[in-house]
């Protein structure tokens, strides 16, 4: 399998590893087929994601999309998080394999939920998640 740079550097050295105690939003996705788990945890202040730790078991790609999806949304503020798609995960790490794309999905998915375990605990309305079908979804090292 053919790694960008990019990719290789963020899971050789993944940023934002770790858990936030009381985070104001968590979010989780799974790939039950292949076993990758996301945990995204959010800290949020004045509506700006002032910190952001992940928690990943999985692949080089599911570990790389997790660092880049943090370093991505950190800082921004919580719509401006919303915003991030797989594909800008995906090109941020200057690409992955095609049967890695569902890696930079859940990403995606996890952000989701976090964002929107945070509009929940802040009394805001719950904003509809696109469905992925991870059952489909190959995992081959």
């Amino acid at each position: 399998m053919n790694y960008s740079e990019k990719v290789m550097e963020h899971f050789s050295n993944p940023r934002n590893v770790g858990e936030i105690d009381n985070p104001d939003g968590l979010g989780e996705a799974g790939n039950p087929k292949c076993g990758d788990i996301m945990k995204i945890y959010l800290k949020v202040k004045d509506n700006v994601i002032e910190d952001v730790k992940f928690k990943t078991f999985g692949c080089a790609s599911a570990i790389a999309s997790s660092s880049m999806a943090t370093e991505l949304i950190k800082g921004k503020t919580v719509d401006e998080a919303w915003e991030l798609t797989n594909t800008a995960v995906a090109e941020a790490l200057d690409g992955l394999p095609p049967i890695k794309m569902h890696c930079s999905v859940l990403a995606e998915e996890a952000i989701h939920k976090a964002l929107n375990d945070y509009r929940k605990k802040q009394g805001l309305d719950v904003i509809p998640i696109k469905e992925f079908d991870h059952e489909h979804e190959s995992c081959a090292v």
